[in-house]
Order: structure tokens, then C-alpha cells, then sequence
């Protein structure tokens, strides 16, 4: 039966609480992408300028980061993982519901926080489970787990667009004066450039609507389907803590007795396997390690100064691609609304259905690509591709057709950014640094300071700005890409693996492959 026989049987003994897992990445997905096609909805319900809604997009991100610390405090115990697993997609479902009754900019930043911490949560907690369940194996499952991601990411903006306002935030039978004032809003509500007057005017008209006749009313039925379409998910976990036996009403659980075959898997001998490596199996893993842990002196102790090099020019590399990833999927909908587009709401709205569609179609494409390429060469590619997608639109940039095309090329080229640089920086250093931790905090810093820096921009510069930003976010990506090439080729080779551990690793290798 071999590796694949393996594999398969620890998955029909997992099967429920792998489905579990993968369905709270589905929550996360739901999460991460609705702000986007909503963002000028939100605007008119809060009454906010760009900056200031931008300010929403900073608190789910920082509290994201926040909660991937505070998830590997449930790490401990099966019981606690489920638990913060329940409350984190309970959490999720309160928060879409919740929204449409945030009047206020500050209030739906704060609410947007909560929805950061749980998601945070559920990426630390998640993750780490289906390590512990798959060890070595994990590789396909783990990719399964991030294309949930992308289709609750491709989920959310289709269930939004049917309720996007295509009308003013302004009544249409106004005075002269409002009327005027709210052409100019309309034409002018992402970059937030009005004058004084046009601000007064339309705050004045929009404090005089009654509730229900509000732009932000009609998408509020968007999040309460939302709201629903996640429910299923915490009462997933809630089963999996009754079938394991860890809520307070029922007995413990008795293990369960294996079939035949998988008890020949189980109780098969490892080739070649000292006593060394069988004690380092059982140890954490230092990349696994949250950042505090991560960052002890002890862990650099006599390394090159190419050690930390390579951390870090990795982490920028992340930075831009991960940053670039979030910016792009909660602005390209605002572009192109603008001029000189002036694409319909409704139209504009499948545009970030297209980003994380094409998303996630290239993390499904790259599980057979990955076994052909190189990590290096992987990352590569998708770099200069997305270097090369972003002048593309510049020069075409009054053409809808492709902004529909460059959106889903950039989907293509930054799905795979990520896995591929952090399998890349790990071979480098040989499984021996903090590489997965700096890099998944290298990538969550991107997303929140990318995005908050973005919005600025497009507020005073205008709507062109956004695909200036995008190429210079690329060609840095791409710059720090080169050096990381660079202090490569200076870090020196470790020769103190074993031979039998090079051996595991191309068996490893090879059942991923498979």
C-alpha cells in the first residue's frame, strides 16, 4: 500500500475532524474578502471618507495578528483548540450580523476587530491541528485547507454584489442645491475630494434619510446571508466536541480500535531511523513556535549574519505580495467605479469574485506544478509575473477588458507566492531557523500597512495611483527577491544533516509528489 496507503487511512480516521478544519478556513475566506465590493455601501452607511474606512481594513488586520499570537494559547489540548475553534466561527457569524448596525466608523472598526481576532484564531489553531493529525503528510492537506480559504474569499463578493447600491447616497428629489451636491459626492465618494460645502450638503441630506431609505440598508441583507451561511460551521465543531467526547455532558472517549490494514501502516518499523531523530520527531518544531519563543537568543547563537539576512529579505518579499494581495482585492472594486473606467457597481463587484477565484484555480494548479519546479523558480515566476500584469494595466489602464484579464492574472501569480517562498527559505536554512514564523508575520504586517498606505494614497492622488502603487510594491518584491538570491549564495552550506534524515526527506518528498 505504501505512502499513499498511509495517507489514505489516516484520513478515514480523521475524516471528521479534518472536514471540521477545513470548514472554519471557509469562515476565514467568508471574512477576509467582503470589505472590498462593500466598501462604498459602508461609506454611505457610516458616512466616512476613504482614510477613515481605511482605518477598518488596519483594525482586522492588526487584531489578526494579535489573534494568531493569542491562538497558540489554545494549542495545548484538543479541548481548547475546539473550543476557541467554536467561539472564533461563532464569533464570525455575530460580526456579519452585527454590521449593518454600525452607524458609526468606529464602531465598525471595532466590530472588524473582533472579526481579526477570531480569524487570527482560526489560522494559528487550524493549522496547527491538522500538523499534529498529518505530521510529515501534512503538505496536500494544508493546501486543501488554504483553497477553502479562497472559495469562502470567492463566496463573499458574489453573495454581495446582488445587493450593491448603484444609486446615490443621496435622495433623488432633493433641492437644487443637494442634487448638485450629490452628483459631486457620487462622482468624487471614493477619493474622498470634495469641498467644504458638497460635505455639508450631504451630510446634512443624509442625516434627514429615514433608516430604510439609506444605501447601506440593501446590502445589509448580503451579511445576513452571510451570517447564515456560517452557522453551519461553529455547530461542525460543536459535533466534533461531542464526538470526542469533550463536552461536559459526556463520557470520556475511548480510543478506537484500527482495521487491519491500518494497523500494519501504523506499526510498520521507519527505514533507518536512529534514536536521534526519533527524539527530535516528538519535539516542536522551531519554525512552529509563536514569535516570542521564536526570537530567544539562544536560537542565533554562532549563526551567520546570512542567517538573519535570509530571514528577513523573505519576510520582505512576503511583505509586498501578501500586502499586495489584500490592497488589491479591497481597492480594485473602488478603481473601477472611478474614472476613468466608471464601471457599473454590479460589474465592478464580480471583480473581487475574480481575484480569489483565479486564486484559488492557481493553488489547485500549483500542487502538480510544485512537484516539477523548483520553490525558487516557482517564486520567481510569480514575481516578475505580477511585476508584469501591473504595467500591463498602467499602460491600459482606460481598457475594462483588461482590468477583468489583469485581475485574474494576478490571482494566477500571487496564489502561490506564499507556500512557494516559505518551502524556498526553508530549504535554505534547512528547517533550522524561524522561518515560517517570521515569514507569517512578515505577510500579516503587509496586509495591514499596504492597505492603510493605499487608501491614503488613493485619497490624495486619485484613482490612478492605485495601479503606480502597485507596480512600485512589485518592483520591490522583486528587489528584495534578488538579494534574497544573493545571501543564498553567501549563506554557508550546513553539512551536519544525516544521511538517513536526507533519506526520509526524498521519501517525504516523493509521497507529496504522488
Amino acid at each position: 500500500m505504501g505512502c499513499d496507503g498511509r495517507v489514505s487511512g489516516l484520513l478515514r480516521r480523521n475524516l471528521q475532524p479534518t472536514l471540521t478544519y477545513w470548514s472554519v478556513f471557509f469562515s476565514f475566506g467568508l471574512c477576509i474578502a467582503f470589505l472590498g465590493p462593500t466598501l462604498l455601501d459602508l461609506r454611505c452607511q457610516t458616512h466616512s471618507s476613504l482614510p477613515q474606512i481605511s482605518w477598518v481594513f488596519f483594525s482586522q488586520q492588526l487584531c489578526l495578528l494579535l489573534g494568531s499570537a493569542l491562538g497558540g494559547v489554545f494549542k495545548r489540548t484538543l479541548a481548547q483548540s475546539l473550543w476557541a475553534l467554536f467561539t472564533s466561527t461563532l464569533a464570525i457569524s455575530l460580526v456579519f450580523a452585527i454590521i449593518p448596525l454600525c452607524r458609526d466608523v468606529q464602531v465598525l472598526a471595532s466590530v472588524m476587530a473582533l472579526a481579526g481576532l477570531a480569524m487570527g484564531c482560526i489560522d494559528t489553531v487550524a493549522n496547527m491541528q491538522l500538523v499534529r493529525i498529518y505530521q510529515k503528510d501534512s503538505a496536500v492537506f494544508l493546501q486543501v485547507l488554504h483553497f477553502f480559504v479562497g472559495f469562502g474569499a470567492l463566496l463573499s463578493p458574489l453573495i454581495a454584489d446582488p445587493f450593491l447600491s448603484e444609486a446615490n447616497c443621496l435622495p433623488a428629489n432633493g433641492t437644487a442645491n443637494s442634487t448638485s451636491g450629490s452628483h459631486l459626492f457620487h462622482a468624487s465618494r471614493v477619493l474622498g475630494q470634495h469641498h467644504a460645502e458638497v460635505w455639508r450638503l450631504s451630510n446634512q441630506s443624509l442625516s434627514k434619510l429615514p433608516p430604510q431609505d439609506r444605501a447601506g440598508t440593501r446590502v445589509s441583507y448580503a451579511f445576513w446571508i452571510m451570517a447564515l451561511i456560517n452557522l453551519p460551521v461553529p455547530l461542525a465543531v460543536l459535533f466534533l466536541l461531542s464526538k470526542e467526547r469533550l463536552l461536559a455532558c459526556c463520557p470520556q472517549r475511548r480510543p478506537l480500535l484500527l482495521s487491519a490494514d491500518e494497523l500494519a501502516l501504523e506499526t510498520q518499523p521507519p527505514e533507518k531511523e536512529d534514536a536521534s531523530s526519533l527524539s527530535s520527531k516528538f519535539q516542536p518544531h522551531p519554525g512552529h513556535e509563536d514569535l516570542f519563543s521564536c526570537c530567544q537568543r539562544k536560537n542565533f547563537k554562532g549563526a551567520p549574519y546570512s542567517f538573519f539576512a535570509i530571514h528577513i529579505t523573505a519576510a520582505l518579499v512576503l511583505f509586498m505580495t501578501d500586502g499586495m494581495t489584500g490592497e488589491y482585492s479591497a481597492f480594485v472594486y473602488s478603481y473601477a467605479v472611478e474614472k476613468p473606467l466608471s464601471v457599473g457597481h454590479k460589474v465592478a463587484g464580480y471583480l473581487p469574485s475574480l481575484f480569489w477565484g483565479f486564486i484559488t484555480l492557481g493553488r489547485l494548479i500549483s500542487i502538480p506544478i510544485s512537484s516539477k519546479l523548483k520553490p525558487v523558480t516557482m517564486v520567481f515566476i510569480n514575481v516578475v509575473g505580477v511585476v508584469m500584469t501591473f504595467l500591463v494595466l498602467l499602460v491600459f489602464s482606460y481598457n475594462v477588458a483588461f482590468l477583468f484579464v489583469g485581475t485574474a492574472s494576478l490571482g494566477l501569480f500571487l496564489s502561490s507566492t506564499f507556500p512557494s517562498m516559505l518551502a524556498y527559505t526553508e530549504d535554505i536554512l534547512q528547517y533550522k531557523g524561524c522561518a515560517t514564523t517570521v515569514l507569517v508575520t512578515g505577510a500579516g504586517i503587509g496586509e495591514m500597512v499596504l492597505q492603510m498606505l493605499v487608501g491614503s494614497i488613493f485619497q490624495a492622488q486619485g484613482s490612478h495611483s492605485f495601479l503606480v502603487c502597485g507596480v512600485i510594491f512589485g518592483c520591490l518584491a522583486f528587489t528584495f527577491y534578488i538579494l534574497l538570491l544573493f545571501f543564498h549564495r553567501m549563506h554557508p552550506e550546513l553539512s551536519s544533516v544525516p544521511t538517513q534524515d536526507k533519506a526520509l526527506g526524498m521519501e517525504s518528498s516523493e509521497c507529496y509528489q504522488r
